[in-house]
Order: C-alpha cells, then sequence, then structure tokens
C-alpha cells in the first residue's frame, strides 16, 4: 500500500484519488510514523507539496537506513535543481510536481514494483544487495561511427526484456553524443550526470530515481543533455552505477561512444559480453581488426568477445569467409539491412517491439536467445589493480585507434 501526507486536505485528497484506493491518507507525521512500525509491508510514502522539505529530507534519509524497501515520493509545487540535488543525496525515490498527476502514478507504480524485488531478493535488509545474484552485463562497441550500435543496443535491450518476462536496464555511455533517448523518443526527468553527487552513497534507490521507463521490462539509464558534462563523470561512477544494475536488474546493455575511454574500460570491465559490432566495409573492418587487437593487449577474456556483422547482406565485395581470415575470429551473428530500420527508430519504437516477426528483428532475437540468454549468468568484477593497468597501457597505445 502507498501512504499519502499532506498538511491540506484537499491537496490529500486530489493526490488521493490520483492514485486510487490502494492508498491511505494520513493526517500527521507522528501518525505515518506509527503506521510504519506497525506496517512493515508498506511500498511507498508520497508527501504532499505543503510538507516542509527539510522534514520530507529527514524522513527519506531514516527511511533509506531502516527500510531500504520503501520508497518516498516527493511532490512539489516547484521542481528546480536545487530541491532535486537535496532530495537525491537524502535518497528521494523521485520528486515529481504537483500538476504532473500521471508523473505521479508512474513513480508510485515503480516504487511499488522495485519494493516487490527489494523484498523479494534481500530480504529488507540493507546489506541484502550483497547477496543479490549478478545479472548480466552487455557492452555493445565499435571503434567507427556509424556501425548501428544505438541500433543494435536499444533493441537488444528490448528483446531481452520481452514485452515484461525480464527486466532489462539499458545505459547510454555515450556521455557526448548519446542518441538512446532520442532512439526511444524519451523525455528523461534525469540522466547520468544526476549520479555526480550521490557517488559516495549510490546504492539501487538513488540509481532508480535517476531511470526513464520505456515499456514492459525496459528502463533507462540516459546521457546528460548539456554539452561538456561528460568531463564532470568519473569512470569510478560509471563503474559503481554498473554495479548496482548489474545486482538489481536481469540484463544490463551499455551502448558506447565509438571511442576506448575511461568510460568504456569501466564498462569492459564489469561486462559478462562485449557484442563487438562491425559493417561490410573496409574502415569499420580495419577499426575492428584494431579492437580485437586492443582487447587482446588488455587481456580481456576473448570468450567474452561476440563478433556481430550489421547490414550483413550488403553487397559490396566482401565474403563472410574472408571477413573472418582477415580477423581471425568467427562472425557469430548478421544483422540484415533494412529501410525499416531508420523508419523504426524516427517513429521511437524499436523494431524487435514494431515487427517483432521482420528479419532484422528475428536476426537480433536469435542472437539475444542463443549467445547472452543461454549463456548464463555474469563473472566476478576485475581487480581495481587490473583496471588502473589496463588504462595505463591503453594511453600507452592510444595512437593506434
Amino acid at each position: 500500500m502507498t501512504c499519502i501526507i499532506d498538511l491540506d486536505p484537499a491537496t490529500a485528497e486530489t493526490l488521493h484519488q490520483a492514485l486510487g484506493a490502494d492508498t491511505l491518507v494520513l493526517a500527521s507525521f507522528e501518525v505515518l510514523r506509527r503506521h510504519l512500525d506497525v506496517h512493515l509491508g508498506e511500498d511507498a510514502v508520497v508527501v504532499g507539496p505543503t510538507v516542509d522539505l527539510h522534514t520530507a529530507l529527514t524522513l527519506a534519509e531514516q527511511m533509506r537506513v531502516s527500510r531500504p524497501s520503501l520508497a518516498v515520493v516527493l511532490v512539489r509545487r516547484r521542481v528546480d535543481t536545487s530541491v532535486l540535488t537535496d532530495a537525491l543525496r537524502a535518497g528521494m525515490f523521485e520528486v515529481v510536481d504537483e500538476r504532473d498527476l500521471a508523473g505521479l502514478t508512474t513513480a508510485v507504480r515503480r516504487a511499488r514494483d522495485l519494493a516487490r524485488k527489494l523484498r523479494e531478493t534481500t530480504g529488507s535488509s540493507p546489506s541484502g544487495e550483497e547477496h543479490r545474484p549478478r545479472g548480466t552485463l552487455v557492452t555493445v562497441f565499435s571503434a567507427k561511427g556509424g556501425c548501428g550500435k544505438t541500433t543494435l543496443a536499444t533493441n537488444l535491450a528490448a528483446a531481452l526484456a520481452d514485452r515484461g518476462r525480464r527486466e532489462v536496464c539499458l545505459v547510454d555511455l555515450d556521455l557526448a553524443f548519446g542518441d538512446v533517448a532520442i532512439a526511444l523518443q524519451l523525455f528523461p526527468a534525469h540522466t547520468i550526470a544526476d549520479a555526480v553527487p550521490l557517488a559516495e552513497t549510490l546504492d539501487i534507490q538513488a540509481v532508480s530515481s535517476l531511470l526513464t521507463p520505456h515499456s514492459a521490462g525496459l528502463t533507462t539509464l540516459v546521457a546528460p543533455i548539456e554539452p561538456g558534462t561528460a568531463e564532470s563523470i568519473p569512470a569510478s561512477l560509471i563503474s559503481r552505477v554498473l554495479d548496482v544494475l548489474k545486482r538489481n536488474y536481469d540484463y544490463v546493455v551499455v551502448d558506447t561512444p565509438p571511442a576506448f575511454d575511461d568510460h568504456v574500460l569501466a564498462a569492459f570491465d564489469q561486462s559478462d559480453m562485449v557484442a563487438l559490432l562491425a559493417t561490410l566495409d573496409i574502415p569499420a573492418l580495419k577499426n575492428l581488426k584494431l579492437t580485437l587487437e586492443t582487447l587482446d593487449l588488455l587481456n580481456y577474456p576473448r570468450e567474452k568477445w561476440r563478433l556481430v556483422l550489421n547490414r550483413a547482406d550488403s553487397k559490396v565485395g566482401l565474403a563472410l569467409n574472408e571477413v573472418e581470415k582477415t580477423l581471425k575470429a568467427p562472425i557469430i551473428a548478421q544483422i540484415p539491412s533494412s529501410r525499416d530500420v531508420p523508419a523504426s527508430i524516427n517513429r521511437g519504437v524499436p523494431i524487435v517491439l514494431d515487427d517483432p516477426k521482420h528479419p532484422v528483428s528475428l536476426a537480433i532475437k536469435a542472437f539475444a536467445e542463443r549467445y547472452i540468454v543461454a549463456a548464463g549468468g555474469g563473472e566476478d568484477e576485475v581487480p581495481s589493480d587490473l583496471r588502473t593497468d589496463r588504462r595505463g597501457l591503453l594511453r600507452r597505445r592510444a595512437r593506434v585507434l
């Protein structure tokens, strides 16, 4: 159940009507605390706009420690950067504008889903997260732009979610020019940049407040909107975010920029599988070959590599067996070209959802089921000293790519 607290009875009733019958309006914080002491299964508390901000933040801080499965949703008459920053630091699940009743309903529904998952996997213990089986993290990478990384990442995430059958989070790690939000026509309230003030206390509740839902089973963490923000996001924060997501989602799919930067290396370190993408043209294949050599140099296990050829049916005079011979590695998935793919992107719907029986959809779903789902769970993350060594080695070899 969800509790509502607001000092104005009319406002409380408006919130109650928006959230439905499965909510309880409480008159004061004293009554709320007594109620929570008795009812340990409550999922969410909605704090109305007439409640003092400091009081609401104190409640969120206390619940974050004592009741991590209980989400506190803050409703404000004006939502600005200061309110968002203070709320996120306090562990508030989400901040919603008073006029956005649809957004409030969505936030409470997500809070209930998260509470259910936390109770099932952690027993509502603050340390229980450490005992949750790790999910599988798949990074999609190409050292050359224009190969279709974002298209593959978005469709792969949707295929793995399978219309709600699994819980999947798609992370846009192209921090400067990320296109996930545009490709899915999302309008995010938060981005990965909002995790920076939370670096020291980052947990699933904090990360969940930054996510933007897309469809059943599929949630996204999008790239920053403002240019230049990427420089303020350390690689260590990326590692922590991915670790938290990996412990709380069945699958995490990471879209990347066409560069070996520290953020991408952080994703590689957490990855159970790396989908290396190329197209049938000499520049893309040359960059893929250099990518394989670099991964070898950095000691990333070959068994995690999955070479994927996009627009594989293009008639450009290159044979698949010649490509594999040059790369000295097998191409395990071939995705055909189609004009329907950019059309689906323009509609903001992954083609695997828009047309499940399309040849492109079937190829991506086959790759997902055969090489990701059937492969099983994840592995331990790479030790921090090895990560440091890899970064230093890569910088010395940076001129290669």
